[in-house]
């Protein structure tokens, strides 16, 4: 999941928008709702997109529903158990219905110009078995940003670019009466997102090169020992236990501003600057530099093959992925164009220059191994114990390497 969970949970059904006479085909898409509020739900982009498109396709009509990010994905799930999966979904994941032979392969939809059109790192994350079944939808990175009121009062004039400065910041902050000198939550609500952010920029991440999981290599070891050392036990990640701390709360807190620096998407530029936060992006520091690689994330369209449709389902995809769609969208809530000229015309854009540092980081990104049908245990078990890592007594070496069994046997277990 990308960006803001609503917390709506409403559903809209958008049917018959554009005709007025019988369809010959009626597509279903269960879509995901990246709004806050009734105001800016992602049933008015869908609305919009379906009577634009049944405009000038009398023939195909357009059933959207669209649901909470905390519903979707059950929601999809309960349909395709009950024998009535939809046309298309928009959801967080597609790796277990391309391993049960339920999704229609991309090939099989899309146009080779918008085949070809994606960018690259998204289209081969999108893979299972070496064929693409996930359809990239609406990416995002993640920046360090700071506080710069509080940077200034506590003598600090440049952000980090280090792993040493960060901490040396961090002592400052703290010395200053900053809360949440950095704020690092690893508790359950997306502890594998801050986990990610961090493996990488100690120069390795969940995964190796070619897909193996490789969460207790020395490098990640390292990592989470000097975290654990060096900003957790020198009391420079605030009073909340890093295992207790959940993203929402600390960007809560940031918009407040009690955080000092943190690990943030987008939506949290909108957070910090309606509560008049003074505020900077920069890339995440590395261990000796500037991370050579930020965490990127994906969401996803698929196309079931339960009731055909291809050729309808393939058109209208076409047609949700042209450009001014795919920026219609980023724009409406603070994301990342999956095309190449859709990013492009965007890191040209002077309306988009607060999404430029974001951008900037996409081609360089590495994303969550969501082609593996293993991942979800193994993201939910980083959840539920990566901060007991970095807690009083925490063995970075043997927590560590009891998740990386847990990968090993998941892997083993979702391969046979």
């Amino acid at each position: 999941m990308i960006a803001v969970v609503s917390a709506l949970g409403m559903t809209a059904v958008l049917g018959g928008c554009g005709s007025t006479g019988s369809s010959d085909v009626t597509l279903r898409l269960v879509a995901a709702d990246y709004g806050d509020s009734p105001t800016n739900s992602s049933k008015e982009y869908w609305e919009q997109l379906a009577k634009a498109y049944e405009a000038e396709h009398s023939g195909v009509k357009i059933d959207v529903s669209v649901y909470s990010w905390k519903d979707v994905d059950r929601k999809v799930k309960e349909m395709v158990d009950a024998g009535d999966a939809p046309d298309m979904a928009q959801i967080g994941a597609y790796a277990d219905y391309a391993a049960a032979d339920k999704l229609y392969p991309v090939s099989d939809l899309l146009s080779i110009p918008t085949q070809a059109g994606f960018l690259s790192q998204l289209s081969e994350a999108g893979e299972w078995n070496h064929i693409q079944y996930g359809i990239p939808f609406a990416a995002s990175t993640r920046v360090l940003f700071y506080n710069k009121t509080l940077f200034a009062k506590a003598g600090i004039t440049t952000p980090p670019t280090t792993w040493s400065e960060l901490a040396a910041d961090a002592e400052a902050l703290k010395g200053d009466g900053v809360k949440y000198p950095y704020a690092l939550p690893l508790g359950p609500e997306e502890a594998q997102a801050e986990t990610m952010q961090w493996l990488l920029s100690g120069g390795n991440g969940f995964t190796d090169d070619v897909g193996t999981y490789t969460i207790n290599s020395a490098q990640n070891v390292d990592t989470f020992t000097w975290l654990k050392d060096e900003l957790v036990g020198k009391g420079l990640t605030g009073p909340v236990a890093p295992g207790e701390l959940n993203r929402a709360d600390a960007f809560a807190a940031f918009a407040d501003g009690r955080v000092g620096m943190l690990n943030g998407h987008p939506t949290l530029m909108k957070q910090a600057a309606k509560k008049g936060v003074r505020f900077g992006m920069v890339p995440m520091p590395g261990r000796t530099g500037v991370s050579r690689s930020s965490m990127g994330v994906a969401d996803w369209m698929m196309a079931f093959k339960q009731h055909g449709h291809a050729d309808q389902v393939g058109d209208f995809l076409d047609f949700v992925y042209t450009d001014k769609n795919v920026l219609g969208f980023s724009r409406r809530y603070g994301l990342l164009p999956v095309t190449s000229s859709a990013s492009d015309t965007m890191a040209q854009s002077a309306r988009d220059e607060d999404l430029h540092p974001f951008l900037e980081q996409l081609p360089t990104s590495a994303l969550y191994p969501v082609g593996k049908t293993s991942w979800a245990a193994v993201s939910a078990d980083v959840k539920k114990s990566i901060g007991q890592v970095v807690a009083p007594g925490g063995s970075p070496t043997g927590i560590l390497s009891r998740l990386q069994a847990e990968a090993t046997t998941a892997d083993s277990r979702n391969a046979s």
